[in-house]
Order: structure tokens, then C-alpha cells, then sequence
């Protein structure tokens, strides 16, 4: 019994010790705090964002799977890119449109040329 209640505590001093000496110790702490892993290759701030780009995107993994602000913010101006660029296409769609409507309109308004006149 004495040599169970030995063990223990022997146990109990070296759990303490190697606790003490990860934990603590200050400036000098044998485990200094690890920065958090960031986003190396963000999106192109100054010009839109190419398939290359997204291709090249990757997320530093964090204890919980990826940051999620990293990922909120590349989800974010991909979003915003995506509807300006959508919005862009509906603008040329609609001009073509247009053009395509008023080209017909002059051929419908333009008299037909008749085949007599070319041989005079």
C-alpha cells in the first residue's frame, strides 16, 4: 500500500513538472504561442479576379477546419465580382438586343432594290 501511495505521488510531481514546463515560464516558456496561420495568396486587390487566381486560392487549415474569415472574405468578393460582371454581360445582352432591333427596323423601312435597276 505504501509503495501504491509512493507511485502516485511520484506521478503526481512528474505530470506537475512537465506541466509547469509547457505551460508556464513566461518570455522564456519552452512553447512560445504559435501565430495563426494566414491567407498567403489572397485575391488580386487591384485588378478582377482571373480563373488562375481562384485556382491558385488556398485556405490555411485551422483547429477547425479552414478561418472562416478568410474564407467569408474570398467568398465575399468573389460574389461581388461575379454579379458586376453578371450585371455587365445583361447590359451588353440588352445593347445587342437593341442593335439587333434596330438593324431589322431599317431593312424592314428600306425599300427593296429592283433587280431592273442594277442592268440600267
Amino acid at each position: 500500500m505504501v509503495m501504491f501511495l509512493f507511485l502516485v505521488v511520484a506521478l503526481a510531481v512528474v505530470v506537475g513538472a512537465v506541466t509547469l514546463a509547457v505551460v508556464g515560464g513566461g518570455d522564456n516558456a519552452p512553447l512560445p504561442e504559435a501565430e495563426p496561420e494566414r491567407l498567403q495568396d489572397s485575391l488580386p486587390p487591384d485588378r478582377p479576379v482571373s480563373r488562375a487566381d481562384v485556382d491558385r486560392l488556398r485556405f490555411p487549415l485551422a483547429a477547425r477546419g479552414y478561418r472562416m474569415t478568410d474564407v467569408d472574405d474570398a467568398l465575399g468578393r468573389l460574389a461581388a465580382e461575379l454579379a458586376e460582371r453578371d450585371a455587365r454581360i445583361a447590359d451588353l445582352e440588352s445593347a445587342l438586343a437593341g442593335a439587333r432591333a434596330a438593324a431589322a427596323h431599317l431593312t424592314m423601312d428600306k425599300p427593296a432594290a429592283h433587280p431592273e435597276d442594277d442592268h440600267r
